[in-house]
């Protein structure tokens, strides 16, 4: 992509209606655009950023075995109404909506219910089970305070999992699977040295579950560091206490649900021809926030730092001076090798491309100079080191490729 085309431009100033360090950053690099409090819009090199992230999560799933689905956001009101969770008194983040011929609708927060309703019709045997299904869903939450950027939204899109199976052993074995697998996702999208498997609390599910949490100091949560070399800790909520203490984002969870889903609606005949009810579990990342987080996790005062992953470009190149012809033909070799760039060919100042290079966070910056044309050599910096290596469009390809 040609920056001279992006219709996008940075901001120096933070934006006056914003109070988190993801909102202020993303909305200066032209990744986000905000419509109202808690709700954003995805500008192309967010959008870019964004879809990395939901990549390498539905690449973990599909290793699961888990089948991809896509549901409506519309629900029924009966379905709620089933595990008391329509009445406000339960659930007040509730978006509802009338019909014109008089029905109530609303619009899911979660997928629990229409999935149990949706399976009835294809389960009825042990032989059926176990499998998985999963889906990257709008959701909406009518929150109270929108104020933590793209971290929480009234609106925002979930990868929501949920695994069927025949009783606790089973489920317990695709449990741990799914731990792996966040861990995965946590690893490579550049914070997994910094979140923990948190033990919390369950709700009305179960005793227990397990949260993701991303040490932060913008985090709303306090985790306990049980055991640092397996990434553990305990949630505060649970009154451990022990270990120490820290601030935390929340970036995923995993739930058992047991049968409060499935019974009496969802059972399965088992291998005495009982009838029973299935074994239910759910399991939650929420892609903007995971994006969000990283923000706040990893970037310094110069702006964001993406890891390269995510990064919505691998290489930013930046053409300083009359280099037009040489820049030109990087460009499109680097290109032609599969290495997504982003090219700074504007009719701007060095110390704008740099600064603008800075704080769109990309993780290799290639300057392209008028001392380049002697020396057929490139400048390269990783953004996160200040140290700068010159070597050919050769050498940096075979480099970028490792």
């Amino acid at each position: 992509m040609k920056q001279s085309t992006l219709f996008t431009k940075t901001r120096r100033e933070a934006p006056a209606d914003e109070i988190s360090k993801n909102a202020i950053l993303l909305t200066r690099a032209g990744f986000i655009n905000k419509e109202m409090a808690g709700v954003y819009d995805f500008l192309p090199l967010g959008l870019r950023t964004l879809n990395k992230i939901i990549s390498i999560i539905r690449e973990e799933m599909n290793a699961l075995g888990a089948h991809e689905i896509f549901m409506s956001s519309l629900q029924r009101k009966e379905l709620w109404q089933r595990t008391d969770r329509w009445d406000d008194k339960s659930v007040d983040t509730w978006f509802k909506t009338n019909l014109k011929d008089g029905g109530e609708l609303g619009l899911g927060f979660t997928h629990e219910e229409p999935i149990s309703n949706m399976l009835e019709q294809f389960v009825s045997s042990y032989k059926d089970l176990p499998f998985s299904v999963y889906q990257f869903q709008n959701k909406f939450r009518n929150e109270t305070r929108a104020k933590s950027g793209i971290m929480r939204t009234r609106e925002f899109i979930m990868k929501d999992l949920y695994s069927f199976s025949t009783d606790v052993a089973q489920h317990e074995k695709f449990y741990n699977r799914v731990a792996q697998a966040y861990r995965n996702v946590f690893d490579r999208t550049g914070i997994g040295h910094l979140t923990y498997m948190t033990r919390a609390s369950g709700g009305s599910f179960s005793k227990f579950s397990h949260e993701f949490q991303t040490l932060c100091e913008a985090g709303e949560d306090i985790i306990h560091i049980t055991d640092g070399g397996k990434k553990e800790a305990v949630n505060k909520e649970l009154g451990d206490g022990v270990g120490e203490a820290h601030k935390a984002v929340e970036v995923g969870n995993i739930f058992t649900l047991g049968t409060r889903f499935s019974d009496p609606y969802l059972k399965f005949k088992n291998e005495e021809g009982k009838e029973v009810p299935v074994f239910m579990g759910s399991y939650g990342i929420g892609p903007a926030r995971l994006m969000g987080t990283i923000v706040e996790a990893l970037s310094d005062d110069k702006g964001i730092v993406w890891p390269k992953e995510v990064a919505p470009f691998r290489v930013h190149l930046i053409a300083l001076g009359d280099v037009k012809e040489l820049a030109d033909e990087a460009y499109k070799t680097l290109e032609a090798k599969g290495i997504e760039t982003l090219y700074d060919d504007r009719d701007a100042r060095a110390g704008e491309k740099f600064a603008d290079a800075d704080l769109i966070g990309i993780p290799t910056r290639v300057v392209i100079g008028e001392k380049s044309l002697e020396s057929k050599t490139l400048e390269v910096k990783e953004r996160t080191s200040e140290e700068v290596k010159y070597m050919t469009i050769e050498n940096l390809i075979a480099e970028l490729k490792k």
